[in-house]
């Protein structure tokens, strides 16, 4: 059953898949009707799961899961990957690889590969303060609060000089 992101409750689970490149306006509209159907249908032994999703910035899909009324099993863990992969295929983007850093470079976000970002904090090219994506937040509350991060206070403070 989809909803509306902002119904879900603090404790929802989220998934944060990074868009290798930004999306085009058009790439965006196929991505968010393909996602509406995907959500709408996606269950856990038999059960409808309320969940949402949100695009950011053309880059980010972002996936919510309500779990106080059905929780996500293995299987549907699975469908929801493999509806991830389709959108690979199709767009040609990577969504599933973690071993990318997405930050801001001033205005814009880049996207960069783990070592390309050490090697860049090792030049002094990004710092504590530069705000980097945390896609390793696990709730609705977590991802509000602590996705758009300085690097000091994420994971990515251990490749800063």
């Amino acid at each position: 059953m989809l909803v509306e992101f902002k119904m879900l409750p603090d404790n929802a689970r989220v998934w944060v898949y990074q868009a290798s490149r930004k999306l085009s306006e058009s790439e965006v509209e196929i991505v968010a009707s393909k996602t509406e159907l995907f959500l709408q249908q996606w269950t856990a032994h038999g059960q409808d799961l309320e969940a949402a999703f949100e695009l950011r910035y053309n880059r980010f899909i972002v996936f919510g899961l309500n779990q106080e009324n059905a929780s996500a099993s293995g299987c549907s863990i699975d469908a929801s990957v493999q509806f991830i992969q389709s959108l690979e295929k199709e767009f040609d983007i990577d969504l599933l690889d973690k071993m990318n850093v997405t930050f801001y470079n001033g205005q814009f976000i880049a996207h960069k590969s783990l070592s390309d970002f050490r090697k860049m904090a090792k030049a002094r090219s990004v710092s504590a303060n530069t705000v980097v994506f945390n896609n390793l937040v696990n709730t609705k509350a977590e991802y509000l609060e602590n996705w758009e991060v300085p690097a000091k206070e994420s994971w990515h403070n251990r490749f800063l000089a």
